[in-house]
């Protein structure tokens, strides 16, 4: 369906197949997950990411979007966002590892991200941090309900990062996917003052808090991709995929393991 002018609702045949790439999605990231370990690469980890990912059947919906040259994005400890897998960095006990992930299939696409720490019994400000900002997108998701704006869900977010003291990264924000990887709207994790178009049925979200252990400021390397807090404080990010509908949000990216 041509979009509208700020956001675009997708037809029954769409969100079928929406829901299949969706799917597929979330089961490369729950595998993955299970198969990261220390002493791996992060390339070897993008690898078996492009593996898993053309078992769907499907194609990474990340490789070459905008020249991007990963399969998926790894984000190690301060990496925010958009981590390229490399040979020289290896995964230790001490990382938190971020992996999103997208697979497009069938005309359509899913988009999903968790992070998660290498060590069972992290610090307590890593254990803070992973699990408000997943509570963080949890809270974004029930305010997800049709009737309410874009600017309910961001609040949602943004007052689980405040009552945690967290640094919410205003530079990279949530968004519209369904039948391509980035749709209207933006969703971003803090109020910035919009309130954004109304949720209405047919809509697909993909909803996606950033939040760092110490200040909100990012800067993009020299590479043109990864993403680092200033600060080198840790960041986390979470990413699910929800359908509006006439009842409760649907979670087209729902956890296996997470």
């Amino acid at each position: 369906m041509p979009p509208r002018k700020d956001y675009i609702i997708h037809t029954p045949e769409e969100i079928v197949r929406i829901r299949r790439a969706a799917a597929l999605t979330a089961g490369v990231r729950d595998e993955l997950a299970r198969l990261t370990r220390p002493g791996m690469s992060t390339l070897e980890l993008d690898e078996l990411a492009g593996s898993l990912i053309a078992q769907t059947g499907g194609r990474s919906a990340f490789l070459g979007y905008h020249g991007f040259p990963g399969n998926i994005c790894i984000s190690v400890n301060d990496v925010v966002v958009h981590g390229i897998g490399r040979a020289d960095l290896i995964l230790s006990e001490q990382d938190i590892v971020s992996i999103d992930i997208g697979v497009e299939i069938d005309g359509a696409c899913g988009d999903t991200a968790l992070t998660f720490a290498l060590n069972d019994k992290p610090p307590a400000d890593t254990v803070r941090l992973l699990e408000n900002t997943r509570a963080a997108l949890m809270s974004g998701i029930r305010a997800a309900v049709s009737g309410n704006c874009i600017r309910d869900i961001s609040r949602a977010v943004a007052q689980v990062a405040r009552h945690a003291r967290l640094g919410v990264v205003e530079d990279y924000v949530g968004h519209g996917c369904g039948i391509r990887l980035h749709e209207p709207p933006e969703v971003p994790n803090f109020d910035n003052g919009y309130r954004g178009p109304r949720l209405v049925p047919g809509m697909v979200l993909a909803i996606e808090p950033m939040f760092n252990l110490g200040s909100r400021r990012v800067y993009t390397e020299p590479d043109q991709w990864t993403v680092r807090t200033v600060d080198r404080s840790l960041s986390a990010h979470f990413e699910h995929q929800v359908l509006i509908t006439e009842q409760e949000p649907e979670i087209l990216t729902w956890p296996k393991t997470m």
